[in-house]
């Protein structure tokens, strides 16, 4: 399952993240072999040496395979992102990204134009094939928009049964731009919740694999994470769970506006 991004490209719905993962080159090689082909990765993360070994590794071809990575607070602005993306490249030894993103707005610091301004430029030297942001909202997308003319494709957020940022999801799909869920199972925190238990028990799946299945039917990209090949597999298997129109009412109910990770209007 494949989402059209505006940039003419698409991205697998379903992918892994590498956020906390400190065997980053087994996890990869090994979650690629499983049938995976989004990889989601950060400069932060500390593991992009190790993602670009699995990706190296595993019996995958290049093309075939969805590489994305984020440029950190601390490197933005036009140039030092320009060294920022060239350093990310060589940590994976690879000539081209899918997907790059700008990680935090840092609203405060007001660099994430000139940093998108470098983007740009990289994407239409070939070097990245598409540019995104991650934990913006729907004021900073336009503001991107209006001063540069570039629409990001992508902005990845926080998102799950507890926060289902349902008014910027319909930003989003006014814009153009493709929803991408992060901790997209909430920290187990509604694994068991009556309407979560419930569809399980129905569709004979566990409560994770309801939830990214939810993910899926409302038309999200969601980047599960697990360390394990049991885990990875299992996630993997919930592409092909069917949620009907009841399921995903029920799970509505679940939304609480509760986050796990930072406040993008303070962090960074």
């Amino acid at each position: 399952m494949h989402l059209a991004l505006s940039s003419g490209t698409s991205i697998p719905q379903l992918g892994f993240g590498l956020w906390q993962v400190d065997d980053a080159a087994r996890v990869t090689e090994t979650a690629l072999g499983l049938g995976y082909r989004l990889v989601d990765g950060a400069a932060i993360y500390a593991n992009e040496v190790g993602m670009g070994q699995g990706i190296a590794a595993a019996a995958v071809p290049r093309d075939q395979i969805f590489v994305t990575t984020k440029v950190w607070n601390d490197r933005q602005g036009y140039d030092s992102t320009l060294q920022a993306v060239s350093e990310s490249l060589d940590r994976l030894k690879l000539d081209r990204l899918d997907l790059c993103l700008i990680h935090w707005p840092c609203a405060a610091r007001d660099l994430y134009v000139p940093t998108w301004r470098a983007l740009i430029h990289l994407r239409d030297q070939g070097a990245i094939s598409s540019i995104g942001v991650s934990n913006f909202n729907a004021e900073q997308i336009d503001r991107l928009t209006a001063e540069t003319g570039d629409t990001p494709v992508l902005n990845q957020v926080e998102l799950h049964p507890q926060l289902q940022q349902s008014a910027l999801r319909q930003a989003h799909a006014a814009r153009g731009v493709v929803t991408q869920s992060w901790t997209p199972l909430g920290g187990g925190r509604s694994f068991d919740h009556p309407a979560v238990q419930s569809v399980a028990r129905r569709l004979e799946a566990t409560p994770a694999q309801i939830i990214i299945a939810w993910h899926l039917a409302l038309g999200l990209s969601v980047i599960p994470r697990s360390t394990r090949r049991a885990g990875l597999a299992e996630n993997l298997a919930a592409s092909h769970l069917t949620l009907t129109p009841d399921d995903v009412t029920a799970l509505a109910a679940l939304d609480a506006g509760g986050r796990i990770g930072p406040d993008p209007a303070t962090f960074g």
